[in-house]
């Protein structure tokens, strides 16, 4: 662990989280536990989940407070009522964090990009610090899932930006992010610190294959993450079509680690395409059981949808992959390559043929999936690991102080 170049003691930070409960963010996680050990005193406000009930806990000496949110939104009325909530909550929790443990920063994750106004209110009134942590580019997302520039794709670019003009800090996943923060937000290029999303090689274990995964089939190929509309899942479904029908291949079997809004209607599609009994949809489940996936696939898959959000953004999943030594077949995107680079092979755009015929070349190349497993895990040991970020996250919150 790197000790903070400043001194943290009495130091007191305030994460407000939307979208994702903790300790199952595990970015978030990893940052929180690394400021504790480093000085800082800690509490977070998050959403419950499932397996995440408790309105109030303590865990690792941070204090965690979390707040019921409406259905997972679906269409502009859906997100109207789960912002507006989430907003209630953050605001009513900040206030009782403040009058209890107190704070000194309040470090704002999104998305959404609204949480800004609950923390201009404690700058303003109360002289707080801002820190902001980039983790999604809301209007690109916007115009992924409905593929449109309308009045609130324009009024995500304004939320985006005053967030930006609000925030004494920000953090960028990567340098695709730290280009929108200081281009399209306008922030000073030396208060934007790049803190990518390294993973836990103490949580990702290399470990023996569960054979029953295979279902039978020779090969196993994986992936893991949010069932969405963005996260091209149908490329997928239809790249394993095209191997078991087109191409005969019935020795291979998918699969599919994650939860989300789209999960029970991939699994129609993958019913439709015929290929039910070739693909195996886990939903969200525990670490063991998503390492005993990815640990015997012999390929994992990122079939994220080409477009501007996905192109510059860092994909959790790779690292993941590339921590286990699995060789990668994803489409070609800015940020993907830059993560992965020889750990993957790299299909056409949103060209599910190509995907399909490149696991196939690379289920029949066992040297190859070696060599790109062997160099994936090396980037993440030697680069890309999360106790090489931690440093960049110590001098993110030093800054706040200069």
């Amino acid at each position: 662990m790197t000790a903070s170049t400043g001194d943290a003691a009495g130091r007191r930070v305030l994460i407000i989280v939307e979208n994702l409960p903790l300790p199952f963010d595990r970015r978030v996680w990893q940052e929180a536990n690394t400021l504790v050990a480093n000085g800082y005193e800690v509490s977070i406000i998050c959403p419950t989940g499932k397996g995440y009930e408790k309105r109030h806990e303590i865990l690792n000496g941070i204090h965690i407070y979390r707040h019921p949110l409406p259905l997972e939104a679906r269409g502009a009325l859906g997100y109207l009522l789960e912002y507006s909530a989430a907003l209630f909550w953050q605001f009513v929790l900040t206030c009782r964090v403040s009058f209890s443990r107190g704070f000194d920063v309040i470090h704002a994750c999104n998305p959404p990009d609204t949480i800004f106004l609950v923390a201009l209110v404690f700058k303003l009134l109360l002289r707080k610090k801002f820190l902001f942590d980039h983790h999604d580019l809301n209007p690109e997302l916007y115009e992924a899932k409905f593929a449109r520039r309308d009045f609130f794709y324009r009024l995500l670019v304004a939320f985006e930006r005053w967030t930006f003009r609000a925030a004494d800090v920000s953090i960028a996943t990567n340098n695709s992010y730290r280009k929108i923060a200081i281009e399209r937000g306008r922030m000073d290029p030396e208060k934007v610190f790049v803190v990518r999303s390294g993973p836990s090689l103490e949580r990702l274990k290399i470990l023996p294959p569960d054979e029953s995964l295979k279902r039978g089939r020779r090969y196993l190929v994986g992936y893991v993450g949010v069932i969405g509309q963005q996260e091209g899942i149908q490329y997928l479904l239809e790249a394993a079509r095209h191997i078991v029908v087109d191409l005969k291949r019935t020795d291979i079997h998918f699969g599919i680690v994650g939860g989300g809004p789209m999960l029970e209607e991939l699994r129609k599609l993958a019913d439709e395409l015929g290929m039910g009994e070739y693909v195996t949809f886990t939903g969200r489940v525990p670490d063991d059981e998503l390492l005993a996936m990815l640990n015997t696939a012999d390929v994992c898959v990122n079939p994220d949808e080409v477009n501007e959000m996905n192109d510059k953004s860092t994909m959790n999943k790779i690292m993941e992959y590339m921590s286990l030594a699995k060789p990668i077949v994803q489409f070609d995107m800015t940020e993907g390559k830059f993560s992965a680079q020889e750990a993957s092979v790299y299909a056409k755009p949103n060209d599910a043929i190509d995907m399909a015929e490149k696991i196939v070349e690379l289920l029949e190349d066992p040297d190859r999936r070696r060599q790109m497993g062997e160099f994936g895990r090396k980037r993440v040991v030697d680069e890309l690991a999360w106790p090489h970020e931690e440093p960049k996250l110590l001098a993110a919150f030093d800054a706040l102080w200069r």
